[in-house]
């Protein structure tokens, strides 16, 4: 690789972060960074600018870097002419249907062919593959726990959203019980006490033993809902990410102990990278093969 330098991007509904990535070494640089608030109702000409302004910090540390960039991108959107189709979700309405990656490629003074843009979901479980929990394996599967569920595969190269948050469950959908608010209802249906968050939830557990409880059968759930996932994909590895995966030592040995019993004895790592997986994710992008 002549030049392993590439700013990896991660925006959000309310936020742009980016960064250079030395894909040599498969990490970020974070002397080489910058996050800015985006407020997704405004036209698309200021949020285009907002963006590029942002990716523009990166280089301008760099100045005789060519610039190649890879961005996680929420969707819908056409990842490969660079074309958004996002409506009815409160945030970046104005760019519906206008080819993002040329506006992008024109602000920034580069050709749309060094702009390479992938699914956000994906990019999580990319990252991990490129110089995370999952380095080194050839297939993959992730989950991401915090306020909702998200679900992503890597095969072949290729890291894509599963979309499996709202797979039959139960009584309903698996994110009603892989989630943190899961936790917090049944934590509340036991105790009367309602709490804000998880971490609220974790600090409880030395005066009261029902939390421990609660995170058991939590990794119950997730232990059911991942042996049908495995048994779909196959993966040499199970990745763990999101807010609760910070309170894994609660509930991972029993979802190894439940897919054992199931016969499956795969590694389930819990994520290396934190919020830095969007982004070597999205400069993995560049890597032909990972």
């Amino acid at each position: 690789m002549n030049n392993p330098l590439v700013a990896g991007v991660d925006i959000g509904g309310s936020h742009i972060t980016a960064a250079l990535v030395d894909l040599e070494v498969r990490s970020v640089l974070p002397a080489f960074s910058a996050r800015k608030h985006i407020n997704a109702q405004e036209d698309a000409a200021s949020i285009i600018d907002s963006w590029c302004a942002t990716i523009g910090e990166v280089f301008e540390a760099q100045p005789s870097l060519p610039k190649r960039v890879g961005i996680a991108m929420p969707g819908p959107f056409d990842y490969e002419k660079g074309i958004s189709f996002i409506k009815d979700q409160n945030k970046y309405e104005s760019l519906y249907g206008l080819n993002v990656k040329e506006m992008m490629a024109e602000r920034l003074g580069v050709s749309p062919d060094n702009i390479r843009l992938m699914n956000d979901a994906g990019c999580f479980l990319q990252g991990e593959v490129v110089g995370g929990a999952a380095r080194g394996f050839k297939s993959a599967i992730g989950v991401t726990l915090g306020t909702g569920l998200g679900t992503a595969t890597f095969h072949n190269g290729i890291a894509k959203d599963a979309n499996l948050w709202c797979a039959p469950y139960l009584d309903g959908i698996a994110e009603d019980y892989i989630s943190a608010r899961w936790l917090i209802k049944a934590y509340h249906e036991v105790s009367g006490t309602m709490v804000e968050h998880v971490k609220g939830l974790v600090a409880l557990i030395p005066s009261d033993p029902r939390v421990k409880t609660v995170f058991k059968q939590f990794g119950h759930h997730l232990a059911t809902f991942l042996t049908s996932f495995i048994r779909d994909n196959n993966p040499e590895v199970v990745v763990i990410g999101g807010n609760i995966a910070k309170s894994s030592e609660w509930f991972l040995a029993q979802v190894v102990e439940e897919l054992q019993a199931e016969s499956i004895d795969i590694p389930v790592r819990t994520a290396r990278l934190g919020e830095n997986a969007h982004i070597v994710g999205a400069a993995g992008c560049w890597i032909e093969n990972i």
